[in-house]
């Protein structure tokens, strides 16, 4: 058992899983693999997800370390997302992950909203 900021873990893996735990944070992760994304541009090609749970994930992946929040001085107000380290090495695993998944459901249709 792993006892992490008062949550229990059964292991290693569970642990691991829960920075990525749910619909959202790893599509989020995936995103900003190439290059830093304001939060409109990550709303419109995360299709399907609210200005508030994009916000709330975006806070829970920025205290989790994976993720940099830049605010520009600037009127109106810019801010970008982009990985932090530990954030990229997690995320070349979600990108093997999806590997995965073309290699061996390559007939699956998909369409991204780019």
């Amino acid at each position: 058992m792993i006892d992490y900021n008062g949550k229990n873990y059964v292991c290693r893996l569970d642990f691991a899983m829960d920075f990525i735990r749910g619909k959202w944070k790893a599509v989020i992760l995936c995103h900003l693999y190439k290059k830093p994304k304001r939060f409109l541009e990550l709303q419109r090609i995360t299709n399907g997800i609210s200005q508030k749970v994009l916000n709330e994930k975006l806070k829970e992946l920025e205290l989790a370390g994976l993720i940099h929040k830049i605010a520009y001085a600037e009127v109106p107000p810019k801010v970008e997302y982009s990985l932090t380290t530990e954030g990229r090495d997690l995320t070349k695993i979600l990108k093997e992950m999806e590997n995965w998944s073309i290699k061996y459901y390559p007939h699956l249709e998909v369409s991204l909203i780019q």
